[in-house]
């Protein structure tokens, strides 16, 4: 590894408005008058328009080309980001679902096949989860997450019981407490045992007639696997409670284990993280949720049903509901691009996909721990967690670490979560990615490790050569700049 900075020194560039570069007389295009203005007698129609900037049509479409290219996206590079899955999305999928996706579900004969297509999804859904029923209308993660609580708390009103506690181990995802909160529940935090797994010799002691459920996400934060969780779900059927799991770290276990074989009795599954439809940007996603036998009737309505002839209809007659929770059925163009992503694969390359994704975070795993701290030495599957703890006497964060990365083409990780790892770094590279592009990845923390020990004051200033350079947080925590008004009061 060569001794060098990793501070590439690019002239900062920054795109300017598009009002910042008009002037007079530069756009060449004449605009129609939609209508007589002469006619209109009552309203100043020059005053309703907005004053457009003046620009040339090159310059317009060089202008929003070069804005599309400052959004780093999944096919520009590696995108770490643990638990957030940011694999590549295969290109058939979104021609496919680009095809079937804009057809109107009012629309009943050019929507039947769509509807069919949606049934085989559910199918393959409850097998690949091993469980008994399937809605896949919620559309996102923590949507599916409420729409399972939501679920569970009808079951148990259908008992006659008022559960009200949910438990949440300190490793799950961060939005399943709110789930719960949103769901009419109050939530206890479980603390994980030593080795970074849930101990059901722990979980006992919280056990109690008021508990509905435990919400575990599996494999956790950590990229652990809970390793009890068999016992865990015994413990909790023998108390009248239910197991959720949280499945958005199913890209560790699809065709290897099935969560409805370990006892879970609710869980939802991320489309657009583990069957590889587009994520991030705040959309689109798809949270379908699964259940066994005792919860299916209190699924959202309507149902996805077929009949004895084979053919598939909607159901809406569902009287133990919870009722509707997104119109339109849900995203159906992404609840596509799931099918197409399992079908392409089958069930073996659904496996194989899983392996490389297992396979690619234990090689950085075993490559980085030996220059950046490694919490916990229990095995992981899909993903890992680094600390700072070996760069803090330097003076550099996982904030710096973070950062510096941006110059060297790399998004950053998830940084400083899970909470219960401090100055976590956490990284899943699934199994997008080559040989090659990890071994870049590896090199560059080498070479920012390198950078911490030898010229840490460098380490500060990242990124340089970005069009937004290191923000100060604190400044924008106490002044925040929610819309253009608040930036130009006047």
């Amino acid at each position: 590894m060569s001794d060098r900075s990793p501070v590439v020194n690019f002239p900062v560039l920054r795109e300017p408005l598009l009002s910042e570069m008009s002037g007079p007389g530069r756009n060449g295009m004449l605009v129609p008058t939609p209508f007589d203005v002469s006619r209109c007698t009552d309203v100043d129609v020059p005053s309703l328009l907005p004053a457009l900037p003046e620009v040339s049509e090159v310059e317009t479409v060089r202008h929003f080309t070069r804005l599309s290219r400052l959004n780093f996206g999944i096919d520009q590079g590696m995108y770490p980001l643990g638990s957030c899955t940011m694999k590549y999305n295969p290109k058939i999928a979104d021609e496919i679902a680009s095809r079937l996706a804009p057809v109107h579900p009012c629309d009943r004969r050019a929507f039947s096949p769509v509807l069919k297509h949606l049934f085989t999804l559910k199918t393959c859904l409850q097998e690949i989860c091993g469980m008994d029923g399937c809605c896949l209308w919620p559309a996102a993660g923590a949507h599916g997450e409420l729409t399972g609580m939501l679920v569970i708390k009808e079951a148990l009103s259908a008992r006659g019981q008022t559960r009200t506690k949910v438990l949440v181990p300190d490793t799950a995802h961060g939005t399943n407490p709110s789930s719960c909160t949103i769901a009419g529940f109050t939530t206890a935090s479980i603390p994980s045992g030593r080795d970074g797994f849930l101990l059901a010799s722990d979980l006992k002691g919280f056990l109690d007639s008021d508990v509905a459920a435990l919400m575990i996400t599996n494999p956790n934060t950590l990229g652990i696997f809970e390793q009890e969780i068999t016992e865990i779900a015994r413990l909790l059927h023998e108390n009248g409670s239910f197991l959720y799991m949280d499945g958005a770290n199913m890209n560790a276990l699809v065709g290897i284990a099935r969560p409805g074989d370990m006892g879970v009795d609710c869980m939802h599954l991320n489309l657009h993280k583990t069957f590889g439809t587009p994520h991030g940007g705040g959309g689109p996603g798809s949270g379908p949720v699964l259940v066994k036998k005792e919860l299916e009737p209190f699924l959202p309505r309507p149902r996805i049903v077929q009949d004895e002839s084979g053919q598939v209809s909607l159901m809406g007659d569902c009287p133990e509901s919870i009722g509707q929770v997104h119109s339109l059925l849900g995203n159906v163009a992404v609840l596509v691009r799931a099918l197409v992503y399992i079908l392409s694969l089958g069930g073996e390359g659904l496996k194989d996909a899983t392996v490389r994704a297992c396979l690619n975070a234990n090689y950085l795993k075993n490559r980085l721990k030996k220059t950046f701290a490694l919490p916990y030495a229990t095995p992981t599957l899909h993903e890992f967690v680094l600390t700072d703890k070996n760069q803090k006497p330097q003076g550099v964060s996982t904030l710096d670490i973070a950062k510096a990365l941006m110059e060297f083409g790399f998004h950053p990780p998830t940084v400083y979560f899970p909470l219960v790892v401090q100055g976590a770094l956490m990284i899943e590279p699934t199994e997008s990615e080559p040989v090659s592009e990890l071994t870049r990845f590896a090199d560059a923390m080498e070479a920012i490790a390198l950078a911490a020990g030898k010229r840490p004051e460098d380490l500060h200033e990242t990124p340089r050569g970005m069009p937004c350079g290191r923000v100060d947080e604190v400044w924008a925590a106490r002044n925040l700049v929610l819309t253009w008004n608040d930036l130009n009061p006047s």
